[in-house]
């Protein structure tokens, strides 16, 4: 299937790749969201979901209350949470649109880190779709489940689709807006692109990290300061110590969407993609398995998760989303 060509075009001064990168999740932007995004943050309620052999999700569930209405679940990218404002714009405007909202919080995100003793990593895929699953089961009221992810949120929301035929799971529909593809391909593109990135998401994994320490003294010690002189030294040193994993190599591959990963998807999904992302590599989408019920979006800008039309701060992305699920 040719991957769609869409007509995304921001306006002039907004096109640079990183700048609709950063727009996206900048403090800046936040009390714009957030006013849009009024009516489903009154809305909403903490919910912790069990997801089995004793793993809990933190997430925040917005119904409108009047009526069933087809619920929406997004999940965020790494080291973002439920309160992420690429998340919380399309979350916000998706509810004024009619859809009941529930932003899933994975394990270690958001303020979450007490639930669970043992550390996030995006192998963790079975506590996600299980999660998902009673998601569904309980607040769907048999309308249409839709299920989004941004990010890792999208990888992850694409290998839910993947498995949901063995696990009884039902979605509608899946989106996936630049979801990783191939996690080397990622890591290296940190390591040798843009500083920014590797900056951010290496101050932003070390927080959680200690706040994980401060809950759990007696499991965790990340005193060593050498181990976070690169994002690659970091996962190492994690993979060797606090996984099952032989090694980085492995588990980075682990939640790798190339070769054969979704050629079991039957849940109509879609990926949005944008040829310009300074995180994930566009080209890794030609090594991915793609069945019937998989459609592809490419834009030429967008950034990575951005999508951002202009000086509004409004994101492309919330409309299409509203399309793609109606």
């Amino acid at each position: 299937m040719k991957p769609a060509m869409n007509s995304f075009k921001p306006i002039k001064g907004f096109r640079n790749r990183h700048l609709q990168s950063i727009a996206a999740s900048i403090k800046l932007r936040r009390p714009l969201v957030k006013r849009r995004a009024a009516g489903m943050l009154c809305s909403s309620e903490e919910i912790i979901v069990d997801c089995g052999k004793g793993v809990r999700l933190q997430g925040f569930y917005s119904p409108h209350g009047d009526k069933p209405r087809d619920l929406v679940i997004l999940l965020h990218g790494w080291e973002g949470s439920s309160e992420s404002m690429y998340l919380l714009s399309s979350a916000g405007h998706l509810f004024n649109k009619g859809f009941d909202i529930f932003r899933l919080n994975m394990r270690d995100h958001g303020d979450s880190h007490h639930l669970n003793k043992g550390l996030f990593h995006s192998c963790l895929l079975d506590e996600v779709l299980f999660g998902v699953k009673r998601i569904r089961e309980d607040y769907s009221m048999g309308q249409k489940t839709f299920l989004c992810g941004f990010s890792l949120g999208g990888n992850f929301a694409l290998r839910i689709g993947a498995k949901a035929n063995g696990s009884g799971l039902l979605l509608d529909k899946i989106v996936a807006i630049c979801p990783v593809i191939h996690p080397p391909s990622t890591m290296d593109v940190l390591a040798k692109g843009f500083f920014v990135y590797q900056a951010y998401f290496i101050r932003k994994w070390k927080k959680s990290l200690f706040k994980k320490k401060s809950l759990f003294p007696e499991i965790y010690d990340f005193g060593d300061p050498a181990m976070f002189k690169s994002l690659s030294v970091m996962t190492d040193y994690f993979v060797d110590i606090y996984t099952d994993f032989p090694d980085m190599a492995t588990y980075l591959n682990g939640y790798s969407l190339k070769g054969d990963v979704l050629k079991d998807l039957t849940i109509p999904a879609h990926i949005l993609s944008s040829q310009d992302d300074p995180v994930i590599p566009h080209s890794d989408l030609k090594d991915i398995a793609r069945p019937q019920s998989l459609s592809l979006t490419i834009t030429t800008h967008g950034g990575h998760c951005g999508f951002i039309t202009g000086p509004c701060m409004k994101s492309w992305v919330d409309e299409k989303l509203v399309e793609w699920f109606s």
